[in-house]
């Protein structure tokens, strides 16, 4: 599973309305870097980033994980409500 598959997973797994997230990478000035930005309905904002940003750290957690055993990049994830 790929990095944008995963966090696409994990946060659809989280909101009421998975139908409505959208991830996508977008490439970086540093080729040690990967940037996802995923966004969620308004309504679901506070469920993927939790109290205190604790959901949406243990999710850039995760997914840095998994990019440390893939290929070793450092995983920025920006989080936006349209």
């Amino acid at each position: 599973m790929n990095l944008v598959e995963m966090t696409e997973y994990l946060v659809k797994s989280l909101v009421a309305n998975p139908d409505s997230v959208t991830v996508k990478e977008f490439p970086s000035e540093n080729e040690k870097e990967v940037i996802i930005e995923v966004l969620v309905d308004e309504s679901d904002i506070g469920r993927v980033i939790g109290k205190g940003g604790k959901i949406a750290n243990s999710i850039r957690t995760l997914v840095q994980a998994n990019s440390y055993l893939q290929d070793n990049k450092r995983v920025k994830i920006n989080i936006e409500h349209f």
